[in-house]
């Protein structure tokens, strides 16, 4: 391939230097394209259908000249499919989203149970967590707004209580029927930055945003009337448990 094979000292992962160019390169890469980026020089690039299920339109972009290309024998060329949800990279990108709002917001907020931003990306993010105080679950929404994924995500946050499965959209979508009051509990934030291939953003990569409460109220909102709520009968376990052993013939 002719590539030097001496590793580069104090790097994690084997990096090799290519003889040609002198240029870093990824030892164990199934496909190396070296090549000069052409100063000053444009051309239109795309349309590209995008994880938004919609295209991204044409754009000028940077011109590349390959000069050489490596490869292993019989190599492998990796892609995904990409297009209307949900595709192969929603699937892949889905730890990525989550996690990382996750561990964001539980940085401020220990009471954060689970986060479930899969859908485009975190474009739409399902948090539930426990409530500590009336008000507390809009703070949650907007910090989440504010994480480094979600300035350029996140454009609609709902919030529902820790004994909702955030993702169990039938529990989502009950939650929001039952907790929220669309006077007290919608938060819209004006002019809000949000990538660029969200279609709805006017201009391109500007958005309003939006927090939902659905979360149980608690002291001092005092609103609505939550007291009773309903509750499997005692012995419904036993019985559930009883049945399933005489389908089973046991």
């Amino acid at each position: 391939m002719g590539i030097d094979l001496r590793r580069l000292p104090n790097l994690d992962y084997p990096i090799v230097r290519s003889q040609y160019t002198g240029l870093d390169l990824p030892w164990g890469s199934e496909i190396i394209l070296e090549g000069v980026i052409k100063g000053r020089l444009r051309e239109m690039e795309g349309p590209f259908g995008e994880f938004t299920g919609h295209y991204s339109g044409a754009r000028r972009m940077p011109v590349v000249e390959i000069t050489r290309m490596s490869y292993r024998q019989n190599p492998l060329f990796e892609h995904l499919y990409l297009g209307m949800p949900w595709t192969e990279i929603d699937y892949l990108m889905g730890v990525n989203t989550s996690a990382p709002l996750y561990v964001q917001l539980k940085q401020n907020f220990p009471e954060i149970v689970a986060v479930n931003a899969l859908y485009t990306h975190g474009l739409v993010v399902v948090i539930s967590t426990k409530v500590r105080y009336g008000g507390f679950a809009k703070a949650v929404g907007l910090r989440a707004i504010t994480t480094p994924h979600g300035l350029g995500y996140a454009k609609v946050v709902i919030v529902v209580d820790e004994t909702i499965d955030p993702f169990d959209l039938n529990q989502v979508m009950w939650a929001i029927s039952t907790k929220m009051h669309p006077a007290h509990d919608l938060v819209t934030i004006p002019g809000l930055s949000v990538l660029p291939l969200d279609p709805g953003s006017d201009p391109v990569g500007i958005t309003h945003k939006l927090v939902i409460d659905a979360t149980t109220p608690v002291a001092p909102e005092t609103r609505g009337h939550y007291d009773q709520p309903l509750d499997s009968p005692m012995g419904t376990k036993d019985w559930e448990k009883r049945l399933q052993e005489m389908l089973h013939g046991r």
